[in-house]
C-alpha cells in the first residue's frame, strides 16, 4: 500500500500546532513563571518548530489584582518584550481574551504596537454575544483571531448549531472543539469535530482541539481529531495545565513525523526545568480527575480535594461527589 492512501496521521503539512504550557500551566500557580522559564519555554517552542506559543491571559486589573497574580495575567507589552524581544523567529505569539474578564476595548490594542500575532477569545455559549464583538474588534485591530467555546462537554447540540451559525460570518479564522473538563472520549470528539467542520464548511476557517487529560484521553481525543480534519492542535510540556494538564507535547511532536518538528529540544525543556516544577505543582492525571471527568464536572473539587484532607482518600471524593449528583 502506498503511503499517500493509508491513514497515516503522523505527516500533515496543514497541521498547525500552539503550544500552551505557560498559558494553562499558569492556572496552577497563579502565572507566577519567572522570566526564565518562559523564556526557556519560548526558546525550546522554536527550536521544536511549534508555529503558535500561547503566553497567558489578557486578563482586567478589575478581575484580578497585580499583587496576587503574575504578568502572564495581563500580558502586558513591557513584560512580553523584556522576555520575547521583538520575537525574532517564524514562531507566532498568542494569548487568551476570557469573555467577561477582559477589558477588551482598552486592553487590546493595534497589532502594530504589540508583539502579539494571534488573540484566542474564549467565552461559555451564553456569552457568544459578547465574544462576537472581542472578535471584530481584535480582528479590526489587526491580530489572527481564533474563538474558543469551553465546556462544550455541557452543551446542548441544538446551542451548539446556533453558536456555530454566528461564528460562521465572524471574523474569527479558526473555532477550536475544548474539552475543559476533560470527559469527551473520541466517538464524542469526532462528532463534535464533523459538526463544527459541517457548520462552518465553505467559509475558509479552521477548526482546533484543545483536549484535558482528566481520563487520560487528551493524546487519544488530540488524534482523533487529526484523523477527521482538525488543523489546529494544542498541547503543553508534560501535560503541564489545570488539574489533570493537557495533551502533553512530547507525545504529540513524537506522533507527527513532519521533518518540521523536532522532539528532542522538549525533552530537554523537561529535564532541564520540569524536575523541579514537579516538586512544586501538583498536575497530571489522578483517581479525583479521572472521577470528574467521568462525570461531565469541572475539575475544581478534584483540584481542591488533592490539596487538603482527600489526596490520599479517592473513594471518600468519590462518595462526596457522587452524593452532591
Amino acid at each position: 500500500m502506498e503511503t499517500s492512501s493509508a491513514p497515516w496521521v503522523t505527516y500533515i503539512p496543514e497541521l498547525k500546532v500552539l503550544d500552551c504550557t505557560v498559558r494553562d500551566g499558569g492556572l496552577i500557580n497563579n502565572h507566577q513563571f519567572d522570566d526564565v522559564f518562559v523564556r526557556a519555554v519560548y526558546e525550546t517552542c522554536v527550536e521544536a518548530g511549534i508555529d503558535c506559543m500561547e503566553i497567558g491571559y489578557k486578563g482586567s486589573e478589575e478581575f484580578f489584582a497585580r499583587e496576587k497574580f503574575g504578568p502572564w495575567k495581563f500580558c502586558r507589552e513591557e513584560d512580553l518584550r523584556r522576555v520575547l524581544g521583538d520575537n525574532p523567529a517564524d514562531m507566532k505569539i498568542a494569548v487568551m481574551a476570557d469573555a467577561g474578564k477582559t477589558d477588551w476595548k482598552k486592553d487590546i490594542g493595534p497589532k502594530s504596537e504589540s508583539v502579539i500575532d494571534v488573540i484566542r477569545v474564549a467565552c461559555y455559549i451564553h456569552q457568544i454575544p459578547e465574544a462576537l464583538d472581542m472578535i471584530a474588534h481584535a480582528h479590526e485591530q489587526g491580530y489572527e483571531v481564533s474563538c474558543n467555546i469551553m465546556a462544550i462537554s455541557t452543551v446542548q447540540d441544538a446551542e451548539i448549531d446556533a453558536a456555530l451559525k454566528l461564528l460562521r460570518s465572524s471574523a474569527a479564522q479558526t473555532v477550536v472543539v475544548v474539552d475543559s473538563f476533560g470527559s469527551l472520549n473520541p466517538e464524542q470528539v469526532r462528532m463534535l469535530v464533523e459538526r463544527y467542520k459541517n457548520a462552518l464548511e465553505g467559509t475558509g476557517k479552521e477548526v482546533g482541539i484543545h483536549a484535558h487529560n482528566n481520563m487520560q484521553l487528551a493524546f487519544a481525543n488530540t488524534i482523533e481529531s487529526i484523523i477527521h480534519g482538525v488543523t489546529r492542535v494544542d498541547g503543553t510540556m508534560a501535560g503541564l495545565g489545570r488539574g489533570a494538564g493537557n495533551c502533553p507535547m512530547e507525545l504529540l511532536l513524537g506522533l507527527l513525523r513532519n521533518p518540521k518538528f523536532k522532539v528532542r529540544p522538549v525533552w530537554e525543556l523537561l529535564q532541564n526545568h520540569f524536575a523541579k516544577l514537579e516538586q512544586e505543582l501538583d498536575w497530571g492525571p489522578s483517581p479525583h480527575y479521572n472521577m470528574t471527568g467521568q462525570m461531565n464536572r469541572h475539575p475544581r473539587s478534584a483540584i481542591e480535594a488533592r490539596a487538603g484532607a482527600l489526596k490520599d482518600r479517592p473513594l471518600a471524593f468519590y462518595d462526596q461527589i457522587v452524593a452532591d449528583i
